[in-house]
């Protein structure tokens, strides 16, 4: 199942997308989708509709050098338990929303990721396989980074943190199997990265567990599992693309700041 948050005619939802193509619809939920799903039987065509961030987590937890090339592109080692950091929720964007370059960096680079979307229940000290149960569904997403200010503050913060460096979409994809699903980053249609989830160094559900050791992630969090081998510059008037296997692509255009 699809689950898109949309802007529509009469304000905004979460609605399942239903159809492939010009046919395509958007079927307005009742609420929210992490419950069971009721729907108000209210449909407008894709069409007519624009996707939005397909959730607004109250936190985005990041994994880095998940993935053994990406480590060695920049000279790090595969470290031997997750590294983690965080990105503000202000930092979240939609498909086809602007990436801005700030003014204070020279260096801004993709990173192509698969993003993980909490369910429910929410997850606590779980162990692997009751985190497999916490995940709602997966999106695409963007890990920007300010590559030089990475390198000058040594922690992240800074460097993943500004507005729009967190793009996410097109939607969630709740019935998908991401044991081997291709991650490919275009930019102006250039393959940048090209990967496959089953080469990361901790899947989906430990990193989950592992994550939920540390703090309790709720509903709609998102956890984004690392970036394979590839990383580039991306420069205004770019448009850049991630895509996943099995739940669609995400594309953004890069623009300077104001």
């Amino acid at each position: 199942m699809r689950i898109a948050r949309i802007a529509h005619p009469t304000g905004m939802s979460f609605a399942v997308l239903e159809g492939e193509g010009p046919g395509a619809t958007a079927a307005e939920i009742d609420g929210h989708p992490f419950a069971q799903i009721k729907l108000t039987g209210q449909r407008w065509a894709l069409d007519d509709v624009r996707l939005l961030a397909p959730i607004l987590p109250s936190k985005v937890v990041c994994v880095g050098r998940n993935y053994a090339d990406h480590a060695a592109e920049l000279g790090n080692e595969v470290p031997k338990e997750p590294l983690i950091f965080l990105k503000p929720s202000t930092s979240v964007i939609g498909p086809s929303e602007a990436i801005r370059l700030p003014v204070m960096s020279d260096q801004v680079e993709h990173e192509a990721e698969l993003a993980v979307v909490i369910g429910l229940h929410g997850a606590r000290n779980l162990d692997r396989e009751a985190a497999k149960g916490a995940i709602y569904g997966y999106t695409c997403a963007n890990d920007v980074t300010a590559r030089d200010l990475q390198r000058q503050d040594v922690q992240f913060t800074r460097a993943k943190g500004f507005d729009s460096f967190c793009p996410l979409g097109p939607w969630i994809e709740t019935d998908a199997d991401m044991a081997d699903s291709e991650v490919r980053c275009e930019v102006n249609g250039e393959v940048r990265q090209l990967g496959s989830t089953k080469d990361m160094v901790f899947d989906p559900a430990a990193l989950v567990a592992y994550v939920s050791q540390i703090m309790t992630l709720i509903p709609g969090d998102v956890v984004l599992t690392g970036t394979p081998a590839g990383v580039g510059p991306l420069q205004a008037g770019e448009a850049v693309s991630v895509s996943v296997a099995g739940i669609g692509t995400l594309t953004n255009k890069v623009i300077a700041s104001e």
